[in-house]
């Protein structure tokens, strides 16, 4: 079994709508969860008028992954995690 300070990676799409353009949601979770972000694709709208969708590698802790993961879910974003997502 993994310590609690076992790095692990776990694999996310996320839809950031145009309302939240103007919010650093991505940023935080590395400045406020500790998370190692890795961006593996976006997809935005021409001058960010419409939602962008981004493929988000996460690398942290257990716990820093759930606390991002309920972050997001608490702004009410669509999160798809690599159990739902096989061929992205």
């Amino acid at each position: 079994m993994a310590s609690d300070n076992t790095l692990i990676h776990k694999r996310i799409r996320v839809r950031i709508p145009k309302d939240y353009h103007q919010e650093p949601v991505i940023s935080r979770l590395v400045s406020d969860y500790g998370l190692i972000v890795n961006i593996t694709a976006a997809i935005l709208g021409a001058n960010a008028v419409g939602d962008g969708w981004f493929d988000l590698e996460l690398q942290g802790t257990k716990e820093q992954i759930q606390n991002g993961l309920t972050y997001l879910h608490d702004l009410e974003l669509e999160v798809w995690d690599d159990t739902k997502i096989a061929n992205w």
